[in-house]
């Protein structure tokens, strides 16, 4: 009887995880968030933007979406002076993107316990090779500029009569897009192969699943859940108060960036913000409401409740929420495991969690014009809005808060394995 060697079956799973594949992983996931990218604008009104500028602002949604640095550009010659900057991720479409990518990555590597590294580091290579490229081509394709109307009155008047048409713009750093294009490819990827219980890993990881893979498929779960409940309640809200454009707009562009805002505050971390001129946030109002007319506002559940008393289930859905989340990692996780394990799992995945959505739900936006000195950047033809987190606050509290939930989780779940264990006995 001849000898098998058993030395071909890695390459042969390579090999079956080849360039086909990977532009079709890509593709779907580029496919997806174009689509709900030109949803959301569609829904917002940015069909109606001049000079066909639509695709191209769709674009560079889906470039910014995930990691990508659009600049923002002016010229108003030398008798105006413009200044603009942007700086926001519109998670709706990274959430999309992410998801689909995730899946086309994991779908050859479905039904296999084990895979060594050379297999999944070759099969990650090429669709980070495709995705490089065609980030590559939105990336040159996301640059456009806009004419901007003085309007009427004093501004006006001076533009008429020295032939003033104020100009911004946008264009992609493509480098720096490319960069973190290529991050937030890895952190898709990486996430992937360890939150799915299906996708293999290399015999140098196993050791690690019992303790990573339950507590972060628990917090992916835990994201979703509040993307499912923010989409219900926008749902409910477009039904019952109308602006259902506004509404769709909202759910296919930012409502992660709202939903996981709220998830922090309920945790009782805050965040520092203004708003000012004609930037807004969209929904809820109560949040413009707090952050308007302030230079700073202190944006937290003590602010939102002087609103709206109602901001106080926020603490209650966090806290159910979690309890499920801590629950679900702890059944997951293997029987041995005792309750204050569970509590120091969950408390740093949950600090790990709440630190990324600091980073990635931070908002910053300016606009000013000026000419022969009037409007100085400022006035009713400029803007600014910016949100952003006390960072160590809010992972302080995420921590304290892992380590009641999961503390709680473990020993709820001591009651399913038992169960489990007397039915095997």
């Amino acid at each position: 009887m001849g000898r098998v060697s058993v030395r071909t079956v890695p390459d042969q799973a390579v090999a079956r995880h080849g360039w086909v594949q990977a532009l079709g992983a890509v593709l779907a996931g580029l496919a997806a968030m174009v689509l709900v990218a030109a949803l959301g604008l569609w829904a917002a009104g940015a069909a109606d933007l001049p000079d066909g500028a639509f695709p191209r602002v769709v674009v560079a949604t889906v470039v910014t979406a995930v990691g990508g640095s659009i600049e923002m550009t002016g010229n108003a010659g030398g008798l105006a002076d413009t200044e603009a900057d942007l700086t926001v991720l519109p998670l709706s479409v990274t959430l999309t993107g992410a998801l689909v990518i995730a899946r086309g990555f994991l779908r050859p590597l479905r039904h296999r316990a084990v895979a060594g590294g050379t297999e999944l580091a070759g099969w990650a290579g090429r669709v980070a090779v495709v995705w490089l490229l065609a980030l590559l081509g939105l990336a040159l394709a996301a640059r456009q500029t806009f004419t901007i109307s003085l309007g009427e009155g004093t501004l006006g008047d001076i533009g008429d009569l020295f032939g003033i048409e104020p100009e911004v713009g946008f264009a992609t750093d493509v480098p720096i897009t490319l960069l973190f294009g290529l991050l937030w490819l890895a952190g898709v990827l990486t996430l992937a192969v360890v939150v799915a219980r299906g996708a293999p890993l290399s015999g140098r990881l196993l050791r690690f699943q019992t303790s990573v893979r339950p507590a972060t498929y628990a917090m992916v779960v835990l994201l979703l859940a509040y993307v499912a409940v923010g989409i219900v309640v926008a749902l409910v809200v477009a039904a019952t108060r109308g602006h259902a454009a506004e509404t769709f707009a909202v759910i296919l562009l930012g409502l992660p960036n709202l939903v996981w805002l709220a998830l922090t505050i309920g945790l009782g971390a805050t965040w520092d913000g203004r708003v000012e001129g004609p930037f807004g946030l969209p929904m809820p109002h109560v949040l413009d409401e707090v952050l308007r007319g302030q230079d700073v506002a202190a944006l937290n559940l003590s602010s939102l409740a002087e609103q709206d008393g109602r901001v106080w289930w926020l603490v209650v859905v966090d806290a159910v929420l979690l309890l499920a989340a801590a629950f679900l990692m702890a059944v997951r996780s293997p029987a041995r495991m005792r309750a204050w394990q569970h509590a120091v799992h969950l408390a740093v995945a949950l600090a790990l969690t709440v630190l990324m959505i600091c980073l990635v739900a931070r908002i910053s936006a300016h606009y000013g014009l000026s000419v022969l000195g009037i409007g100085d950047l400022g006035g009713d033809l400029a803007g600014e809005l910016f949100l952003r987190p006390r960072v160590w606050t809010a992972v302080g509290l995420a921590l304290l808060w892992g380590l009641v939930a999961g503390f709680l989780g473990g020993l709820l779940a001591r009651q399913v394995h038992g169960g489990a264990g007397r039915r095997c006995g």
